[in-house]
C-alpha cells in the first residue's frame, strides 16, 4: 500500500526539518519546499495527499499561493502559520485552505489534524440516491457535486458539511452536530471557521449567496438544507 505523501512549504529550515521528522516518524513520505516556486516545481513531479503551507513565504504570500493551488489541486491544505489574526485565518479559509493551525504547535495536534483532513478527503459511504435542490445535485457515491450539470469544486470540508446537511435534508442540524459530524466529537472548532466554510458553500451553490434559498441558518441553533424550494 502506498504511503501517504505530505508536501511541506515553509521558508524556515528549522521548521522544515522538524516537520520532516514528525511526519517521517509516523510513516509519511515528505517533500519540502522553501518558497512558492519550489512548491510548484515539486508539484510538477509529485502529487501529495496533503499540503502543509506556511503563509510567510519569501516570493509570494502564502494566501496567494493557496488560491493558486486551489484552482487545480483538490487535496487538503493545512495552513501552519505564526499569524494568529482572525483576518488571516478567514482569508486563508476563503481561498481554499481546509484547516488553520498557528505556531507554536504540538506534534500531536498537527498529526491529528492532518489525519482528520485525510479521512475527510476519502469518499464516504454511498447514499441510496443523490440529493437534489434547485439545479444542484449531491452524488454521494461519486463524491461529486454538480450545479446546472457542471461539476462544482468543493474542498473536503465543504463537501463534508454539505453531505451532512444533504443526509438530513429539510431537517435542522445543530451547530454541535455539524462540528461533531465534520470535525469529530472532541474537536474544538472556531465558530468563524465554520461560518467561512458555510459562506463559501453558498457562494458556490446559491443563486444569490447573500439571500440564501437552500443553505439556511437558524440563528443560534444550526443549519438546514432546504430542498423543497426548487424554483
Amino acid at each position: 500500500m502506498a504511503k501517504t505523501r505530505v508536501l511541506v512549504i515553509d521558508d524556515e529550515a528549522q521548521i522544515r526539518r522538524a516537520l520532516r521528522g514528525i511526519f517521517e516518524a509516523r510513516g509519511y513520505v515528505v517533500d519540502v519546499a522553501e518558497d512558492a516556486r519550489g512548491a510548484l516545481d515539486a508539484l510538477m513531479n509529485v502529487t501529495p495527499d496533503v499540503v502543509v503551507l506556511d503563509l510567510s513565504l519569501p516570493d509570494i504570500d502564502g494566501i496567494e499561493l493557496c488560491a493558486q493551488l486551489r484552482t487545480w489541486l483538490s487535496v487538503p491544505i493545512l495552513v501552519l502559520s505564526v499569524r494568529s489574526d482572525e483576518s488571516d485565518k478567514i482569508a486563508a479559509l476563503e481561498t481554499g485552505a481546509d484547516d488553520y493551525l498557528t505556531k507554536p504547535f504540538s506534534a500531536g495536534e498537527l498529526v491529528a489534524r492532518v489525519r482528520a483532513l485525510l479521512r475527510r478527503a476519502q469518499p464516504g459511504a454511498a447514499a441510496a440516491s443523490p440529493v437534489r435542490f434547485g439545479d444542484v445535485v449531491v452524488d454521494f457515491a461519486a463524491h461529486d457535486v454538480t450545479r446546472a450539470n457542471e461539476s462544482v469544486a468543493l474542498t473536503p470540508i465543504e463537501f463534508d458539511i454539505l453531505s451532512l446537511l444533504a443526509q438530513n435534508a429539510d431537517r435542522l442540524v445543530t451547530w454541535n452536530q455539524v462540528r461533531e459530524g465534520v470535525w469529530g466529537r472532541d474537536a474544538i472548532v472556531d465558530p468563524n471557521t465554520l461560518r467561512v466554510h458555510v459562506s463559501n458553500l453558498r457562494k458556490k451553490l446559491e443563486p444569490y449567496p447573500t439571500v440564501p434559498r437552500y443553505i439556511l441558518t437558524d440563528p443560534g441553533v444550526g443549519l438546514r438544507l432546504n430542498t423543497r424550494d426548487s424554483r
